[in-house]
């Protein structure tokens, strides 16, 4: 019998909606990526290789970027994929983020794109196929609704392990 792949992806919020908004060297957000690495670290040890990340700034950069580090230095068998929610995804960000997002994006194993331009709903079905296809969410979700909500609540809905980290 073939082994199952165990997959886990991430949602979580975006740095506007975080206290420290972008300043990733304030102190909680520093906790906060060292409580997702954690969460990931713990995912490694219970038999999972395949992450997904939706491309988004915030915590799913940050778990993409965690994964590739851990890959490079201690777990070469992780795989990535980036679920793109459509094309130009990262149009409007800064230069700077854009860098970032393309940096990721390179580095991963595997690129889904989820639809070919914008539309009303395209982060739905990005976030709807990642649930549909992982086992474990890690969410980074202060209980506030938005697109995290949605997809914490339709991954309760499809009985994945949820595992939130609140801020």
């Amino acid at each position: 019998m073939e082994d199952i792949i165990k997959k886990v992806c991430f949602t979580g919020k975006r740095p506007a909606s975080m206290p420290w908004g972008d300043d990733e060297t304030d102190p909680r957000c520093e906790k906060l990526k060292r409580r997702l690495e954690e969460e990931i670290l713990q995912a490694v040890h219970d038999g999972y290789r395949y992450f997904i990340t939706g491309m988004a700034q915030g915590a799913d950069t940050w778990a993409g970027e965690i994964i590739i580090r851990l890959r490079e230095k201690q777990y070469p068998d992780l795989f990535l994929e980036a679920a793109v929610p459509y094309y130009v995804q990262p149009k409007t960000w800064s230069e700077q983020d854009q860098i970032r997002y393309f940096d990721l994006l390179f580095d991963c194993d595997k690129k889904t794109l989820c639809s070919p331009s914008y539309y009303r709903g395209c982060y739905h079905v990005r976030n709807r196929y990642m649930v549909d296809a992982a086992q474990r969410v890690i969410a980074v979700y202060d209980g506030s609704g938005g697109g995290t909500g949605y997809t914490v609540n339709y991954a309760q809905s499809k009985g994945r392990d949820v595992r939130i980290i609140s801020f």
